[in-house]
């Protein structure tokens, strides 16, 4: 079984965390190139036919411009920190239609302790999480299904970062999921140790848990009348 990332990935994310600035990135972005963005690009190449299998309506794409891989450059310019580097490589495996508009998506990241695979939509507009959430109350019991399966928690986590302290207006506070409805964000993921991210066993490991939070995305896509 093949090999992507290494720990030399991880020095050199280690090293970018330790020395934000364009100087050492320049001296370094041959190391960048051969250990985080073309393994990257490998990956992506390798999992579209898992990803096929999951949704033909999502895109694995190792393109180096407009593809699935996020660029390591920071966008600083409505930030306070003005770091101009990510200290993480993620790529989000894309809907066809999510160009045009608002999919849910999903995404892996690589990042020394704190490596991962999610799904769903993070900091949705605030139209596409009415449209969700008006959708979980009329259909909660697919919602009960998608999201709260035992099989599907025990492997997946909801994220709770962000949450609204009271009912969103207009929405009922008896509602069975009204904990849901607080959302922000509707994205699960599960954390993939170190050892697993640079091992034989990744590919094997996301397209596991691709299929596994297929039902997650296809709720969402629903909700926003995009083909699954």
């Amino acid at each position: 079984m093949a090999t992507y990332f290494s720990e030399a990935s991880f020095k050199f994310l280690r090293g970018i965390a330790r020395n934000n600035n364009r100087t050492w990135f320049q001296t370094h972005k041959a190391d960048y190139d051969a250990h985080l963005k073309e393994p990257f690009q490998r990956l992506l190449t390798d999992l579209q036919p898992g990803l096929a299998g999951v949704s033909e309506h999502y895109r694995a794409a190792p393109s180096g411009v407009g593809g699935s891989l996020f660029r390591i450059q920071r966008d600083t310019r409505f930030a306070n920190d003005k770091t101009p580097y990510k200290t993480w490589q993620g790529a989000r495996l894309f809907h066809e239609r999510g160009r045009q508009v608002e999919a849910p998506s999903f995404y892996v990241q690589i990042q020394p302790g704190n490596c991962f695979v999610g799904a769903g939509l993070w900091h949705p507009q605030p139209d596409t999480l009415r449209r969700v959430r008006h959708f979980i109350v009329d259909n909660p019991g697919s919602w009960k299904a998608a999201a709260h399966d035992a099989k599907f928690r025990r492997r997946f986590d909801l994220d709770e970062d962000e949450m609204l302290t009271r009912m969103p207006r207009g929405f009922p506070d008896d509602f069975e999921f009204a904990d849901d409805l607080k959302r922000k964000n509707f994205v699960a993921f599960r954390v993939i140790d170190d050892a697993t991210m640079i091992g034989p066993r990744l590919l094997k490991t996301l397209e596991t848990d691709l299929n596994g939070m297929a039902k997650f995305v296809d709720y969402l896509c629903a909700a926003l009348d995009l083909e699954f």
